[in-house]
C-alpha cells in the first residue's frame, strides 16, 4: 500500500491461508519530461521554461491566481515494450492534478504520490500532454488583500492578510515516465 491507499478485498469460499505476500514492483525511470510547459491560467498564457511554484511568478496574475491551471507540453517516446506498464509520476503538484495524454483522459491524482497509469495512451513518437492543475484559493484571497488590488473573491472572514505569506501552487515535479515490470 502507497501512504493512505485504501483496497475493498472480498473473499469468497474457505480460506486456508492468514497472509498474503505480493510480489514487488520494479521502477525504471524511461524519460523527464522537462518542456517547456504552455500554461493557461484562464485568460492569461504564460511559457515555463521550468516547473516553479505559481507563488514565485513576478506576474500578479499568475502569482495569485486561484483556480485550474492547464500545461501543456509535446514529448518524444522512443519504444514502447508491449507487456510492460508505463506511469507518469508527476513528482510534486499542489494540490490536484488531472491527467490527459493523446486526447485520452486518464484520471485525477490528488495525493502523494502524484502517479498514473499512462499504459493505454501513450505511444511511440511524439505524445501530446496535458495535466490541469487546481489549487486553493488561499493565494487569491492574498492577492485580493493588496493594496489597490482588484477584489475577485469574498469571505465573510479576512483569515489571510496582504502580508501573508503565499502558498506553493502548481505542477511542481520533477515529471517523469517510468516503466513498472
Amino acid at each position: 500500500f502507497e501512504s493512505w491507499d485504501a483496497f475493498f478485498l472480498v473473499f469468497e469460499g474457505e480460506l486456508n491461508v492468514n497472509a498474503v505476500t505480493f510480489a514487488e514492483e520494479e521502477e525504471t525511470q524511461i524519460k523527464e519530461i522537462e518542456g517547456p510547459w504552455q500554461v493557461s491560467f484562464g485568460e492569461n498564457e504564460s511559457e515555463f521554461s521550468s516547473l516553479t511554484s505559481w507563488s514565485e511568478n513576478p506576474e500578479p496574475a499568475i502569482k495569485y491566481f486561484s483556480g485550474t491551471a492547464s500545461y501543456q507540453t509535446n514529448f518524444n517516446f522512443e519504444t514502447k515494450e508491449s507487456g510492460s506498464n508505463y506511469e507518469l509520476d508527476l513528482g510534486s503538484v499542489k494540490y490536484l492534478a488531472e491527467v490527459i495524454l493523446n486526447g485520452e483522459n486518464l484520471g485525477i491524482v490528488w495525493k502523494t504520490p502524484f502517479k498514473i497509469n499512462i499504459t493505454s495512451a501513450l505511444k511511440e513518437g511524439e505524445n501530446q500532454l496535458e495535466i490541469r492543475v487546481v489549487n486553493t484559493w488561499v493565494n487569491r484571497l492574498i492577492g485580493d488583500a493588496q493594496a489597490g488590488a482588484e477584489k475577485t473573491t469574498f469571505t465573510t472572514m479576512p483569515f489571510y492578510q496582504a502580508n501573508s505569506p503565499l502558498l506553493e501552487s502548481g505542477l511542481l515535479g520533477p515529471v517523469k515516465i517510468l516503466k513498472i515490470d
